[in-house]
């Protein structure tokens, strides 16, 4: 049986694995830095891992070290940029220092973003496709990266990162889904009509919660992914595909609207995951379908 510590266990992805792990009888122990566990976890603790010293208290006597904490957003990083440094870069350096000073052997396991992409359209991206940092928070993302695999070079630090586009479901019942999803379906359950910028075509990988902690936890079994940046897949779908299936089931209309003159310059275009290597991997067969989740919602 592993033990694991789940840095980020209030956040939307964070409690989502947390329970899993637990539902495989793992030991798991959260934190984040609210005062209280949104899971009523009973090995909870407060971390604030901007703090060096609070970090220091981390028993890191574990297998592996989720890192789920992070400051998310687009736009809201010019004006705030040295929160996101300060908690997704600083915040990392400061749980890797503390990795190499006390000897930890357990694995960094990282999610990272599709932001880092330079989007192309109708393109399924792999791994090493362009990069371009838009946003102070793919920026963050793309340098942690950078960091995890200079760590590892320079003190023998292990990591896996993986990839992740657009999330949504929930393994707790009393959430639907978060981001995009969440938008829209909490605009179309309070028989609000759906917005989306220009004609909706852009287009995302859509990946379910639960196959997200399934295909990480399965992954970071195998020693071949040490080191290693995986996307993980799902399926390819743009706005308006989602959005209409949303609509069409709450009774609510699509409607479109101008982009934002922001919003417009720092948007990536279409990124769509190859995930080719994790599936393979994992030998991942078929991914939750979307329009069969909505059903059920």
């Amino acid at each position: 049986m592993s033990t694991s510590i789940v840095i980020g266990s209030n956040g939307y992805i964070g409690h989502n694995l947390t329970d899993y792990l637990r539902s495989l009888n793992e030991e798991v122990y959260c934190f984040d830095i609210q005062d209280k566990s949104i899971n009523d976890s009973d090995n909870y603790n407060q971390l604030d891992i901007t703090d060096y010293n609070s970090v220091c208290e981390l028993n890191l006597n574990v297998d592996y070290i989720y890192l789920f904490a992070g400051l998310t957003g687009t736009s809201q990083g010019f004006d705030s940029y040295g929160k996101y440094i300060d908690i997704n870069e600083k915040g990392l350096l400061n749980i890797l220092t503390r990795m190499n000073e006390s000897g930890s052997q357990a694995r960094i396991v990282f999610p990272s973003t599709r932001l880092v992409y330079k989007g192309k359209q109708n393109t399924l991206l792999k791994e090493d496709a362009e990069k371009e940092t838009n946003t102070i928070y793919a920026l963050n993302k793309l340098t942690c990266e950078y960091i995890l695999a200079m760590y590892q070079k320079a003190f023998g630090i292990q990591y896996t990162i993986f990839r992740i586009c657009v999330p949504y479901g929930s393994l707790v019942k009393s959430e639907i889904s978060y981001g995009t999803l969440g938008f829209f379906l909490q605009k179309a359950k309070n028989q609000q009509n759906i917005e989306l910028y220009g004609d909706g075509s852009l287009r995302r990988t859509f990946t379910h919660v639960v196959d997200i902690c399934n295909i990480i936890h399965s992954a970071i079994q195998y020693e071949e992914s040490n080191g290693k940046t995986y996307n993980i897949g799902g399926e390819n779908l743009s706005l308006l595909d989602v959005a209409s299936e949303i609509a069409k089931k709450h009774s609510v209309k699509v409607v479109f609207t101008e982009w934002p003159k922001l919003t417009l310059q720092i948007e990536s275009g279409d990124t769509i995951f190859d995930s080719e290597d994790l599936d393979k991997l994992v030998n991942k067969g078929t991914y939750y379908n979307f329009r069969e989740w909505l059903l059920k919602e």
